[in-house]
């Protein structure tokens, strides 16, 4: 055919037609955008996306019918924050295999344990021990954390993920904000002098900020500033973590979500600058799988009982460091109570051991 011969393309063809090859390039960007970004937390190299696609994992824990996953919290992102290697949340999020009773646990960052390599601290300090090296547990700080967990407290950990408070409020942003329910005693809801959070009582929707300053409230007075609605501090606190996950996780599973390119691009992106974990791209598969069988609203969320007839835990000054801290009701380090309220949820034996 000759150049006279040959038909011209409209213009309406012509900005379809770049429009399309425009939106195939995206997509290839996007692949190799959340591809890198599941590299950086899974460490599966090139094979990601294949292995997302085509494997499943047994987990640890399954053939036992429960398994056990110890997430903390840390601020190591915040210049600002003081202490940022101590871990602010620590809590284990143990699924039942067989989908009857999951559960959520909170392990007080202020609880009385003794570091073998530096004494007695709080538990949250844990993590701050960077030559932890021992077979069989994660190196560094979240291994010695995972150590004491499973010695102190009696509970197997199957896996871990240490995550910084940029994650949790990266992830909420990319979902669209999460719903929550504040019930606080104070008919005005809940202020923060700390973070400045204000919010009433009721259903509320949280931006990403506001999560993470709900994420850290626990009534602390500021300069001539006094807080209220947080009584209970760090059980207030541990109790709208484990609300805002639960509003999380739901959120992350609506179609509103799953089927945004963009907004499960900034989930990944979220993850995989803030995520430290031992969890591999085919564990999270099957744990998908698993989470399909769990129904939210029987999802347990627990915390050890503090104070009073019925408390297995209570207030402690340390004599030497005059530091105050939380210890088993019965004594420093003498955990069994807190050891049989993890099997009384888990209906683990009596001679269940830790050993990871």
């Amino acid at each position: 055919m000759t150049k006279q011969g040959r038909k011209r393309w409209s213009r309406k063809r012509k900005v379809v037609t770049w429009l399309v090859v425009g939106l195939l390039v995206a997509v290839g960007i996007m692949a190799l955008w959340v591809n890198w970004n599941l590299n950086k937390v899974f460490h599966c190299g090139a094979q990601c996306d294949e292995q997302a696609i085509i494997t499943t994992a047994e987990l640890k824990g399954e053939r036992d019918g429960r398994v056990n996953v110890l997430l903390a919290g840390d601020s190591t992102d915040d210049p600002d924050h003081g202490g940022a290697d101590l871990t602010d949340s620590i809590m284990l999020v143990s699924i039942d295999t067989r989908g009857q009773n999951s559960f959520m646990l909170s392990i007080p960052r202020d609880l009385w344990v003794n570091i073998p390599s530096w004494g007695h601290q709080k538990i949250n300090a844990a993590n701050d021990v960077s030559g932890f090296d021992v077979v069989g547990y994660p190196q560094g700080g979240m291994g010695q954390l995972e150590q004491i967990v499973e010695t102190d407290l009696g509970v197997p950990v199957d896996y871990y993920a240490l995550i910084n408070y940029t994650a949790f409020r990266d992830a909420v942003n990319a979902v669209g904000g999460i719903t929550i329910d504040i019930q606080s005693p104070d008919p005005r809801g809940i202020y923060d002098a700390f973070t400045g959070l204000d919010l009433p009582n009721g259903q509320v929707t949280l931006n990403g900020q506001q999560a993470l300053d709900l994420a850290r409230a626990r009534g602390d007075d500021g300069a001539g500033d006094v807080s209220y609605g947080l009584p209970n501090s760090d059980f207030d606190r541990t109790e709208h973590q484990r609300q805002m996950l639960v509003a999380l996780l739901q959120k992350a599973t609506t179609a509103g979500v799953l089927t945004n390119p963009e907004r499960i691009n900034a989930l990944f992106s979220a993850a995989g600058n803030n995520v430290q974990t031992d969890i591999t791209l085919p564990d999270v598969k099957r744990l998908a799988q698993l989470a399909q069988q769990i129904n939210p609203s029987k999802l347990q969320s627990l915390t050890y009982p503090y104070g009073g007839e019925n408390g297995i835990i209570i207030g402690y000054t340390d004599p030497v460091s005059g530091e105050d801290a939380l210890i088993p009701k019965l004594g420093v380090d003498n955990f069994s109570q807190l050891q049989a309220y993890y099997r009384r949820y888990a209906n683990a034996p009596e001679s269940s051991s830790a050993a990871n």
